[in-house]
């Protein structure tokens, strides 16, 4: 057994005789009675106290220690008293990834998981508190889709909470734990006259986007964040190096998401569109920090800017004051009553211009190689698995290829190369 046992009640030392006797401490009958002592795999020493009686639970106690460090499976009992939220916001803290890249995480563990698992330490963490996280946090959100990103999110602390020996396994990968479901709903591009009709109803120096979505496939901070020196008018390639995103609170420039520039073909009728635009329209300069908003300033001559101001575009003033008025007038959307919002329009948001875009190359045969790259997606499979039912009908060209096979064949053979035997 690793370590020993402290009687704090008693303690041996000479009697009269000279023969070591037992005798009680100044602690007798008071407090924890024994103190299981050991040195852990960092050289220092941990204890843990227990009461009168339960000298056999502090062996117990030592003994799992002594088995927990010989299999590797050691987690200091202190670490182990740490609670959720306390290692949670640590991590938090401790992340590299770009400031508006981290933003969105945060928000998911600390509104979504700190709420319910927090106080818990984390040594205590069993699979059956995840089931029922899981299960509050189905009646909060009701999309499985961003279930599935938060509950990924709080694996990842609890993973990182692995390797730095706070507790020896992840609850969230247990196999009774099943992580929310991925969406099944199958993307459904938007027709042809819907996406015009929108763009009439926008006003008239906002049109121009409509053509960055579908005609190029640029994301709505991409749009935002277009500017002058990205459009190749003569070479016929806009390059993709920049967007308008939000950093607590701030409205800051960054690079695409996850860091991919990309160059996207620029066809003439949509080149031709921004010139016009950009004669109607001068483009604006602006200064914004980069990455954070006590990044570095950077000044770009932007496309679009602030109604109101020469500023740059924030997402959630032109979802709510242009674009939904936009889908109101083109039909997609009900006028809403006075003093109601708009309806949610999850599913008609900027980004269905980028479905758009993907359902036109696909359809006229474009490779998925070549459509992930002008997407910016992070590899074809990803474009594969959300578009793949956009793909020219396959079944078709099977009928047609075996069909062909049978052509000039008499119809009572059993086939172009009947079998001779087998």
């Amino acid at each position: 057994m690793a370590g020993h046992i402290q009687d704090r009640w008693y303690k041996t030392e000479p009697g009269p005789d000279g023969k070591p006797r037992r005798t009680r401490t100044d602690r007798h009958g008071t407090g924890m009675r024994y103190r299981a002592r050991y040195v852990g795999p960092d050289g220092t020493e941990k204890s843990q106290s227990f009461p009168d009686g339960k000298k056999r639970l502090a062996e117990k106690w030592l003994t799992k220690i002594e088995a927990d460090m010989d299999s590797g499976r050691y987690v200091d009992p202190k670490a182990s008293r740490t609670t959720f939220r306390q290692y949670a916001e640590k991590w938090l803290q401790s992340q590299t990834t770009d400031p508006t890249t981290r933003e969105p995480v945060a928000v998911q563990i600390r509104r979504h998981a700190i709420p319910y698992l927090g106080t818990r330490p984390l040594g205590s963490f069993k699979p059956e508190h995840i089931r029922e996280w899981l299960s509050e946090l189905e009646r909060a959100v009701p999309a499985s889709s961003y279930r599935r990103v938060i509950f990924a999110s709080v694996s990842g602390v609890f993973t990182a909470a692995v390797d730095d020996d706070y507790l020896h396994r992840n609850p969230c990968q247990a196999s009774s734990v099943r992580a929310p479901a991925p969406s099944g709903a199958r993307v459904v591009p938007w027709p042809k006259q819907r996406t015009f009709a929108v763009r009439a109803a926008l006003p008239a120096e906002y049109r121009a986007m409509v053509d960055l979505g579908a005609g190029c496939g640029l994301r709505q901070g991409e749009i935002f964040g277009l500017s002058t020196d990205a459009i190749g008018f003569d070479t016929g390639w806009l390059h993709v190096a920049l967007q308008v995103k939000v950093s607590n609170g701030k409205l800051v420039f960054a690079r695409p998401k996850r860091d991919k520039e990309r160059d996207v073909p620029l066809p003439d009728r949509v080149a031709h569109v921004l010139k016009r635009h950009m004669e109607a329209h001068p483009p604006v300069s602006v200064t914004l920090p980069w990455l954070r908003p006590d990044g570095p300033p950077v000044t770009k001559r932007l496309l679009f800017t602030r109604v109101d101001g020469d500023g740059a575009v924030r997402r959630t003033d032109f979802n709510t004051r242009v674009w939904k008025p936009a889908l109101v007038g083109a039909g997609v959307l009900p006028e809403p009553k006075p003093g109601e919002r708009h309806a949610s329009a999850r599913e008609d948001g900027m980004h269905a211009l980028r479905h758009f875009y993907a359902s036109v190359l696909l359809d006229s045969g474009e490779n998925i190689k070549a459509v992930s790259t002008y997407l910016g997606h992070s590899d074809p499979g990803l474009t594969l698995r959300v578009y793949t039912h956009l793909l020219p009908s396959s079944e078709g060209r099977t009928r047609r290829a075996v069909d062909s096979l049978y052509e000039g064949i008499d119809s009572a053979s059993d086939g172009p190369q009947t079998a001779q035997g087998e």
